[in-house]
């Protein structure tokens, strides 16, 4: 068996883990539909008082007109981009060079909507109001994600988003939310969602991270902007017969876990902590500033396979079920912390 294997193994047999909410099998859709009336009415291909009801919550949370549900938020970022391009009559768009966009998606903006991607900053740190003001090319929507996922979850300051939004608006560039896990930098900008918010032309959240639902997404903005986003979630084959497995799910985790966001993010500071007093052993950024952080190790990923699963198997705690390389001689891997953290028995 490959040490990556030895490792996953070794992981699922362990009592306590660090990351996450837990487990997402059958049971994460079976605990929604426990109180549920079996006879309540669904929606249907997107319509209907249940998903609409949910719909104008997300909209109030958010501070915006109105809000869409999409079954991912890959279909909803590209669908917004678009948009502002046909809106501008600019096909390109600006964001970071590790944007989901630019390394996750098989290059969909390009070869669906044949809109261009201007790569922003370097690619280890986020995007800077220097960085949006020296841009030399004319773009239709400038995208933010908040936090910056692929670098440890990092951010910029609040000043600097607010300097950036002013700019944009003088500019008419359009400014878009990457807010895939918005609730999780709540904590730490000391703001709610609607402000943060108010600084863009259009947000997309997501329900399967922090919040730990199935899956979907919702992207909102003004009425003019929702009303398209419909017709193109249609285009996509996004309006699926039901919704409600996902939507509904996306409700009863969210009630459950927006107020532990606070929790969350103490937990991972804390954790972050105890990795930076260990030999060879660093997190990224050092103090985490969401839920979320990257650990890295001064060893090659091999042997980080071999030390965990050890680790797995003589304390029954699970740091994590796999490892990445950085270099030939460096290795990391992601941390999230939600639920599970407060399981830990702290003094191991």
């Amino acid at each position: 068996m490959s040490d990556k294997n030895s490792l996953l193994e070794a992981f699922k047999q362990t009592k306590y883990q660090v990351n996450g909410h837990g487990a997402r099998n059958v049971q994460v859709l079976k605990d929604v539909f426990n109180d549920l009336d079996g006879q309540l009415e669904s929606e249907m291909y997107g319509k209907g008082k249940i998903i609409e009801e949910f719909q104008e919550k997300m909209a109030a949370i958010l501070g915006k007109d109105s809000a869409v549900f999409f079954p991912s938020g890959t279909m909803a970022q590209q669908i917004a981009l678009r948009i502002w391009c046909d809106h501008k009559g600019i096909k390109k768009v600006a964001y970071h060079p590790l944007s989901h966009l630019e390394i996750h998606e098989e290059d969909g903006l390009k070869e669906l909507h044949q809109i261009e991607s201007i790569l922003m900053a370097d690619k280890n740190r986020v995007i800077e109001y220097e960085d949006v003001r020296g841009m030399e090319e004319e773009v239709a929507c400038l995208l933010l994600e908040l936090p910056q996922r692929e670098i440890g979850g990092q951010l910029p300051e609040y000043k600097t988003l607010e300097a950036i939004a002013a700019y944009c608006k003088e500019k008419g560039i359009i400014l878009h939310l990457d807010g895939a896990r918005l609730f999780e930098i709540l904590p730490y900008y000391e703001k709610s969602a609607a402000e943060i918010c108010s600084l863009f032309d259009s947000v997309y959240i997501s329900f399967y991270k922090g919040i730990g639902g199935i899956a979907g997404a919702i992207l909102a903005g003004d009425e003019a902007f929702t009303e398209k986003s419909k017709v193109w979630k249609r285009r996509h084959g996004g309006d699926l017969i039901s919704l409600y497995p996902y939507f509904l799910s996306a409700d009863y985790y969210f009630e459950r876990r927006i107020g532990k966001m606070k929790q969350y993010y103490e937990g991972a500071k804390e954790l972050a902590q105890f990795y930076n007093q260990c030999y060879a052993v660093s997190t990224k950024p050092q103090v985490p500033v969401s839920n979320m952080f990257h650990v890295h190790f001064d060893a090659p990923k091999e042997e980080m396979e071999q030390i965990l699963t050890v680790i797995c198997r003589e304390t029954g705690i699970g740091l994590s079920s796999y490892v990445r390389e950085a270099t030939n001689n460096a290795s990391f891997y992601e941390v999230s912390v939600g639920d599970l953290y407060a399981n830990l028995p702290h003094e191991q």
